[in-house]
């Protein structure tokens, strides 16, 4: 449940509290080493000290900076039960048996269920296609969806980003008669469903090392190795031919950014590469997606994390997954439009779920004395409490539990900080019997208790975040480098992207400026809740424009008001992004935070 307190790093200009109560680190640890890589790579000491920051050493600088996916990607086989799991599913397609996919309903389980299923389509093969309802269903395979599938001719069962605690559904399933492979990631237990094969890098006996994926990884290396069993096994002819499994690396890009896990390893040459598939705009609910969302420019992870996949989201939330699946494996572009339509209209109404429920569960925790945040309501939006969860624990920097009650039951969704393993501890408490169900990630939990269950789940969880370091609580800035004004510069914004895809284990490098002035502060927004700046510094004449989004009325908005009414000098984070709407080598600011010059 908890790990080693984070390491001792050093304060970034001094800070200890900032505007938004946040202590100002340096991402890196050592400067020397950030030297050491900025001479030998012949790069800026500026990304040398991104890479250091980045536990990227010498060797491993190349192909993090320029990363191939013939380079970085591994034999499938490393994975527990993987030849026997391409085996199976290989005999199921040459003996014609009738395939069923049962897969999650987040922008994971679908994506990693239309990567599978257009494998299948092109093999010659229309599986049968089941994804839960969240509101009626709940998470996983349940026995009732089990016996529909039998009922309609399966004869061998694929779950998907799910499956890998469904115990007692999946022995239904074998009553049954079905053969059932589990393609998932979630942590497991030590006991595993008794089934034909388990592919899980989070399996307790697999050493593959490769923990860190999805299930959309997990389902792109399954495809690999499916279509070498294929070759091996002389299943194509002149009429059925390999698929070229590049082109579902959109699919497996969309999947590992939305499922915030790290982007190190295979994950980052699958984004990365997965991202100039996307450009291409093949798939053709995708590009009725991109269309609908009004992206015509580049795309980047947060293209992936923050436009289409909320929208996928939504499906699953609040309306139907299988309209997100639809839409991902779709040929018929106007439907796909109409479908994309229809998805973002679910997603503003997602937002305004959201925002009411996010000013509820706030007027429960703001006075909370404990360490485990938790917030709960009969009748809460069940697809919306884990948005909820994760909105807690950023602003209050503690783990953070959102239930919604129906009677005497309900369901949650937990979200968690660096340091505290929230998924083992979920696990650990249904083995105590003070959860109905449960399972998750680190970071990420969702669970099932009733009334009687949930005193003795929060005391359990209190205690064990009573033994996590103090310093792990305290609410950090992470900053890669102090920076000059003159040096926040489109070369500095170009060179920085080298070290793109940003996103979990690989955050979008962040710069702090000291000693500089707001010289012209102004509310924009349609309710004025953003400010626009003008940053000055003295003794040079270069400006730099900066965006506060969301500030008015925040503590960080109140500390730019006073600095710019006072002139004095202050210290400012944030992210540098080229400015597209004043030319071509204009900059801003993004601020994340803002401090006293001197703390």
């Amino acid at each position: 449940m908890k790990s080693s307190a984070p390491p001792q790093r050093r304060l970034v200009l001094g800070v200890e509290r900032s505007a938004s109560g946040k202590r100002w680190e340096f991402r890196g640890k050592d400067a020397r080493q950030a030297e050491f890589l900025s001479q030998k790579l012949g790069i800026s000491a500026t990304l040398g000290a991104v890479l250091e920051a980045r536990q990227i050493d010498f060797d491993y600088a190349p192909h993090f900076l320029n990363p191939r996916l013939r380079e970085l990607m591994p034999d499938p086989s490393v994975l527990a039960d993987m030849d026997q799991a391409a085996a199976l599913v290989a005999g199921a397609l040459a003996a014609g048996q009738k395939i069923a996919l049962f897969g999650d309903y987040d922008v994971d389980g679908m994506s990693s269920t239309a990567m599978l299923r257009k494998a299948l389509v092109a093999y010659g093969h229309e599986p049968l296609v089941y994804l839960p309802n969240r509101q009626k269903e709940g998470y996983g395979p349940n026995v009732a969806a089990m016996e529909t599938l039998a009922g309609q001719g399966a004869e061998l069962l694929i779950t998907i980003d799910c499956g890998i605690t469904a115990f007692e559904p999946l022995d239904r399933a074998k009553e049954l008669g079905l053969q059932v492979l589990v393609l998932d990631h979630h942590k497991a237990e030590a006991r595993l469903p008794e089934v034909d094969a388990v592919v899980n890098p989070n399996r307790i006996d697999d050493d593959s090392e490769l923990g860190y994926l999805c299930a959309g990884g997990v389902v792109f290396l399954f495809l690999v190795a499916l279509q070498r069993r294929l070759k091996e096994a002389n299943f194509f002819t002149s009429d059925r031919r390999p698929v070229d499994l590049r082109e579902a690396l959109d699919l497996a890009a969309l999947a590992t950014v939305c499922d915030v896990v790290p982007l190190v390893g295979l994950n980052r040459v699958l984004v990365k590469q997965g991202l100039s598939v996307l450009g291409q705009r093949d798939n053709i609910g995708l590009r009725a997606l991109l269309e609908c969302c009004r992206l015509h420019e580049a795309l980047n992870a947060s293209t992936l994390g923050f436009q289409l996949g909320p929208r996928l989201n939504a499906a699953g939330r609040i309306g139907s997954a299988g309209l997100g699946l639809e839409l991902l494996t779709t040929g018929d572009f106007d439907r796909a439009q109409r479908i994309a339509q229809q998805l973002d209209r679910q997603n503003d109404e997602r937002k305004a779920l959201e925002a009411a429920m996010i000013e509820q569960a706030e007027d429960q925790v703001r006075h909370h004395k404990g360490r485990f945040l938790v917030a709960e309501r009969e009748g809460w939006h069940e697809g919306v409490i884990g948005i909820v969860a994760g909105r807690l624990k950023e602003r209050y920097h503690r783990p953070a539990l959102v239930l919604t009650w129906n009677g005497d039951e309900a369901k949650g969704s937990a979200r968690s900080i660096p340091g505290f393993d929230l998924g083992a501890l979920v696990l650990q408490a249904k083995h105590r019997g003070l959860l109905t169900a449960g399972g998750g990630h680190a970071m990420a939990a969702g669970l099932s208790l009733t009334r009687e269950q949930l005193p003795a789940f929060l005391a359990f969880a209190e205690k064990q975040l009573e033994s996590l370091d103090e310093d792990t609580m305290v609410p950090r800035l992470g900053v890669d480098a102090v920076i000059g004004l003159p040096g926040a510069r489109i070369r500095l914004v170009e060179e920085v992207q080298q070290a793109a895809p940003f996103g979990q284990a690989n955050p979008e490098p962040r710069f702090a400026l000291a000693g500089v002035s707001v010289d012209h502060l102004s509310a924009v927004g349609a309710g004025k809740e953003h400010y626009r700046l003008r940053l000055s510094q003295a003794g040079q004449s270069y400006k730099l424009k900066a965006m506060a989004f969301r500030a008015a009325g925040s503590p960080l908005g109140q500390f730019l008001q006073q600095a710019s009414a006072g002139k004095q000098p202050i210290a400012i984070a944030g992210h540098l992004r080229a400015d597209n709407w004043s030319g071509p080598q204009a900059v801003q600011m993004l601020v994340d935070d803002v401090a006293s010059a001197a703390n």
